[in-house]
């Protein structure tokens, strides 16, 4: 009876203490606040409590109801000087240390934006110099779940060369030039899990809704998802069978199916809506079958993180797929002569590009110079950080740069020639190695053979003597494309076809194409 009773008055207790006033796991020691704008406060507290917020110099307060409680901070302006945010109630008062006001920008995606500044090309000299107070990092675990969650289980760490070691090196090497140019201190969220589709970042109510889409998406995941336990028992007796039989076994484990919405459930959530000046996205691959849909669903993602976050049209930049060959046993010269039919990543690149024309403060980094013809996670990142960083300055910030790799914008045709038009040529176009690369023509015929290809101003003039009457061309499009046509900017082209997105050429064409190849 007496264990009872004591039990009982533990459990009160400890329900006591969980109903104190509370902050999510994205208010932290030395974290980052939004400059510029009203910063959303929220967390938990016993009904009726009055919660106070205070910070530099301001003091707000709410009314806990149903457990919870939010309010607005005014604006600040950007300081490095570190501060003291107070939450407090009669009861309870927490201090968080060493906070600062700047730009605090999501870092999301696969595997490319998971990938460690420790792996990345230069990362010994890199991280031996990332010590630097002005940065701030948070580091979201990998969380997959059908409900919404509330809270994260981590913190803000000032950014050293331990705490980097671990973080994102596309995210940051765009914070770190981001921090150099602009002067202000950056906060950045890495929120990525390698091998992830675009579905489960979007949230489950917004894919439901797009009857056309996500529907059909959701069906069949369900039923993938009905049959996995299935899956899974095959596994373990072939593995048990194998055992055994005393045979080496080599078959993966089965990976449950990626449902929609679980990883923004999980990992994006979470900090809605902790202000941010925008998020960088590196993601794609998984998605790379069915680049048609992407048209659609990127944009529908982008455009339900906007809504939920509920501060407008903040700036989202996301990077190209990098060249990577499928095909990855072909020398340089076999990919020239032989490209291969029905390759798929030139037709997401394009949805990539796309929605940057469908939506507002959309930008993109182009990496074709910085790609491995044999393997899916090139090294490289610096380069790709600080073309996010120059898009940040451009579309975030309104700096009158240059910031964009050129882009095609139309073509038309003169006796017999393709005149391309681009947007972003600043300074002026030029090739890098020699003559211009990677161009292809087509007459009527869709029969698509390699180029000449000439800059002629703020222009390239494509031509061949097997196309009297051009249609369309491309350029670059290839999973592993071999181009060189920049801008004296130091920013290299995006790939681009003229034609039609849905009017792709038939297997003849392809076969042409590498017949004619040079």
């Amino acid at each position: 009876m007496i264990r009872r009773i004591l039990f009982s008055i533990a459990f009160i207790a400890a329900l006591k203490l969980q109903a104190e006033v509370r902050l999510p796991g994205v208010f932290t020691d030395n974290m980052v606040l939004q400059q510029g704008m009203a910063l959303p406060v929220w967390g938990w507290a016993d009904n009726g409590d009055k919660v106070t917020v205070e910070f530099g110099g301001k003091k707000v307060s709410a009314t806990a109801k149903d457990g919870k409680w939010s309010l607005k901070l005014p604006k600040f302006s950007a300081s490095d000087k570190p501060q003291t945010f107070t939450v407090s109630t009669k009861s309870k008062t927490i201090q968080l240390t060493n906070v600062l006001v700047g730009d605090v920008w999501i870092c999301s995606g696969q595997s490319n934006m998971k990938f460690r500044l420790v792996e990345a090309l230069g990362a010994t000299n890199d991280m031996a110099s990332a010590t630097n107070a002005s940065i701030r990092l948070f580091l979201v675990p990998e969380v997959r779940t059908n409900v919404p969650q509330t809270d994260v289980a981590t913190r803000w760490e000032l950014c050293s060369p331990e705490s980097v070691r671990m973080f994102s090196a596309v995210g940051y090497y765009f914070g770190r030039d981001l921090q150099s140019s602009r002067k202000v201190p950056i906060g950045l969220i890495d929120s990525a899990w390698g091998g992830t589709p675009a579905e489960a970042w979007t949230p489950y109510d917004t894919m439901a809704a797009n009857l056309d889409f996500g529907t059909n998406f959701i069906a069949t995941r369900e039923k993938i998802k009905a049959n996995f336990p299935n899956v899974v028992a095959d596994y373990q007796k072939k593995k048990e069978l194998a055992k055994a039989e005393h045979r080496p076994f080599s078959l993966r484990a089965p990976f449950e199916p990626w449902q929609a919405g679980e990883l923004y459930n999980g990992m994006i959530a979470p900090f809605v809506p902790y202000a941010i000046q925008g998020a960088i996205w590196y993601q794609g691959e998984a998605n790379a079958g069915a680049a048609k849909q992407y048209r659609t669903l990127f944009p529908m993602m982008i455009s339900s993180w906007r809504k939920n976050w509920g501060q407008g049209d903040f700036t989202f930049l996301c990077v190209q797929l990098a060249p990577w060959d499928n095909f990855r046993k072909r020398t340089v010269e076999e990919v020239l002569k032989h490209p291969a039919p029905k390759e798929t990543w030139p037709e997401l690149r394009e949805a990539q590009w796309h929605t940057t024309k469908v939506l507002p403060k959309v930008g993109m980094a182009v990496t074709t110079d910085v790609g491995d013809k044999e393997n899916i996670h090139p090294k490289n990142k610096q380069p790709v950080g600080a073309r996010l960083a120059l898009a940040a300055r451009a579309i975030a910030y309104g700096e009158k740069i240059e910031f964009s790799d050129q882009l095609y914008r139309q073509m038309k045709v003169d006796d017999g020639k393709a005149v391309v038009y681009f947007d972003h040529v600043g300074k002026g176009l030029e090739a890098h190695d020699g003559e211009l690369k990677g161009f292809a023509i087509c007459g009527a015929d869709k029969n698509f053979v390699w180029a000449k290809a000439e800059i002629v101003g703020d222009t390239v003039v494509v031509s061949s003597p097997e196309v009297a009457a051009p249609v369309a061309v491309r350029y670059g499009w290839a999973d592993f494309p071999i181009v060189n046509l920049w801008n004296k900017d130091g920013l290299p082209a995006s790939p681009f076809r003229t034609d039609d997105p849905g009017d792709s050429p038939p297997a003849a064409a392809d076969e042409a194409h590498s017949a004619k190849a040079k």
